[in-house]
């Protein structure tokens, strides 16, 4: 036999036997080595795959989360200027009260009466576009006290209302889309406490 029991075969036979095909590699599913390789290769491709999907799944838990903090951005940008022209509003609001109370209700044509319709309109215009921002106007009067939404100034005397009902409001309070940008300052309703 050639070549003779323990020498190598020679390197220009050795290329022929690869090019031929004739050669076992590990590749080969039929050589004894394949099938463990295949596994082991098989798995470390499962490997891969779950390392890609879990990158794909937190790249697009980010993009969830940067889009929410756009969209929370976009409509609560304005929230300092709302707070700031809710202060404006107040001040519109008094004026008017004071106005209507100085204006004479005898004369319909006095220039207090008039300048009262006026700052009315106003008011009225203002509360409009606060509306349209998503700015609302909080006065809850009658409803149960809230610590998300209101602040308690002082306790009153339930006078036939419900023990933690709002029964007094000095200043109203804003939202903005659903978020309080100013509590409301209230007065609680309180069961009188009668001394022996």
């Amino acid at each position: 036999t050639y070549p003779p029991k323990g020498e190598p075969l020679p390197t220009f036979l050795l290329n022929t036997q690869r090019s031929t095909g004739d050669d076992c590699g590990p590749e080969d599913p039929q050589h004894p080595l394949g099938e463990p390789t295949l596994k082991h290769k098989a798995t470390k491709l499962e490997e891969q795959v779950r390392d890609l999907t879990k990158a794909v799944a937190d790249s697009e838990n980010v993009r969830r989360r940067t889009q929410k903090f756009v969209e929370d951005a976009k409509l609560f940008g304005i929230q300092s200027f709302c707070r700031d022209l809710v202060e404006v509003a107040d001040i519109l609001e008094k004026t008017t009260k004071n106005v209507e109370e100085e204006a004479e209700p005898s004369n319909p044509n006095s220039t207090l009466k008039k300048i009262c319709e006026g700052l009315s309109l106003i008011e009225a215009k203002l509360q409009s576009v606060f509306s349209k921002h998503g700015l609302q106007k909080m006065n809850p009067i009658g409803g149960k006290c809230d610590p998300y939404d209101h602040e308690i100034i002082c306790h009153v005397p339930s006078d036939g209302m419900q023990p933690g009902t709002v029964a007094l409001v000095t200043q109203v309070g804003y939202k903005l889309h659903g978020r309080t940008i100013r509590h409301a300052h209230v007065g609680v309703a309180v069961e009188s406490q009668e001394r022996l």
